[in-house]
């Protein structure tokens, strides 16, 4: 677990970067993904402006858990929610450790 000094570390030196998180546009939305068994699904994020592409143009779907983690230098669909320091803290905290199985 990151120590609220390396928390605020890395935050200044991705602001320094001009990276940006897409956790943080209006276009990164949550789905559920269908699990093994009934009424069971993993959360999963998309970028509904589509710009999370695979080598061969599918659609790239990333785990929940690890939303926190993309960024990208510039992206022409970005819109930010809010101020992304403190979007980003309150994120961090809440997201959980692993891919974990939700039930209906």
């Amino acid at each position: 677990m990151e120590t609220l000094k390396e928390v605020r570390e890395s935050e200044t030196a991705d602001r320094a970067a001009g990276r940006i998180y897409c956790a943080n546009c209006v276009h990164c939305k949550l789905v559920p993904t269908p699990a093994h068994g009934t009424g069971r699904y993993y959360l999963r994020v998309r970028c509904d402006a589509g710009k999370w592409k695979k080598k061969l143009g599918e659609e790239k779907i990333y785990k929940y858990f690890t939303v926190a983690r993309r960024a990208i230098e510039s992206c022409d669909a970005y819109e930010d929610m809010g101020d992304p320091r403190e979007f980003m803290r309150d994120l961090k905290k809440s997201l959980p450790d692993k891919d974990e199985i939700y039930t209906v």
